[in-house]
């Protein structure tokens, strides 16, 4: 593997527009990355919970407001990986709407990229060029570990969050069950059993090696586990919607923590 360079950008608040609600939507060659304007300024979508609310732990994927204040930032990663076999960009919100723009070269994992976004309500920005003449490993593998790395910059110190998810996603006759850790410690077990070698053109040694890379990069634990299945397609599509909801899980906030760290050792660093 080639050395990467890696350019990433704190995350910020970005400026909002007065534009139409973005719809949850795909699109291909993206020339640059949205602005993920969900929250006009002087608005917010999020209720203000009630006192069962709060201890339901309902609220959203954003962060809890202060007293007074109707506005909260949202978390978002950027990074720019560029070798000598890719060029990949990567932008992701945890607090978006599910807006899913990807142009990867491999049109299979556009495909699991839009579950991410939709299941997960994440706004995922992913555009990608690489040797995908030679195949799509390179490809598979910085993309993955792109959005690895912006998912650790979107987290922060991941104070206040719930940390754990856990979720099985069916599709038919599939099933997949995925538990996560958003520890700072990277493991992944994973027992998907997929019959075929090829999704379309897409190779299917290519989904674990795709999660090992966003866990390596994100310092994340997890376990993804087959509970039935006989179709490709349905496995890996199932993995990547149990997946999201997991992470759309682990990564809300629990208000009853009021923006503690959720760790008995008062840190969950990725180091």
């Amino acid at each position: 593997m080639t050395t990467a360079r890696l350019v990433s950008t704190s995350p910020t608040r970005l400026p909002s527009t007065s534009a139409s609600p973005i719809h949850r939507t795909s699109l291909c060659a993206v020339g640059r990355a949205p602005a993920f304007s969900a929250r006009p300024l002087g608005f917010s979508l999020r209720l203000k919970p009630s006192p069962a609310m709060a201890a339901a732990g309902v609220g959203g994927n954003g962060p809890p407001t202060a007293h007074g204040d109707s506005i909260g930032s949202s978390r978002i990663g950027e990074v720019k990986r560029v070798t000598k076999e890719t060029n990949v960009h990567v932008k992701i919100n945890l607090d978006g709407t599910g807006v899913a723009e990807c142009s990867t070269g491999i049109p299979f994992l556009d495909h699991m990229l839009d579950q991410l976004a939709s299941h997960g309500l994440f706004d995922v920005y992913v555009k990608a060029t690489g040797d995908t003449h030679i195949d799509d490993h390179h490809s598979n593998e910085d993309i993955a570990l792109a959005i690895g790395t912006a998912l650790l910059e979107a987290l922060g110190d991941r104070k206040g969050i719930n940390r754990f998810g856990h979720f099985t996603a069916p599709l038919d006759e599939a099933a997949v069950e995925v538990i996560l850790d958003l520890s700072g410690r990277p493991h992944l077990s994973c027992g998907l059993d997929i019959p075929t070698q090829r999704v379309g053109t897409y190779d299917t040694q290519l989904v674990e090696h795709f999660f090992q890379s966003v866990v390596n990069t994100s310092g994340m634990t997890l376990h993804i586990r087959q509970l039935a299945g006989k179709n490709s397609h349905h496995i890996i599509e199932a993995s990547f919607k149990a997946f999201a909801r997991a992470l759309r899980q682990a990564t809300e906030y629990d208000l009853r923590r009021q923006g503690t760290v959720p760790s008995s050792k008062g840190v969950l660093s990725r180091s």
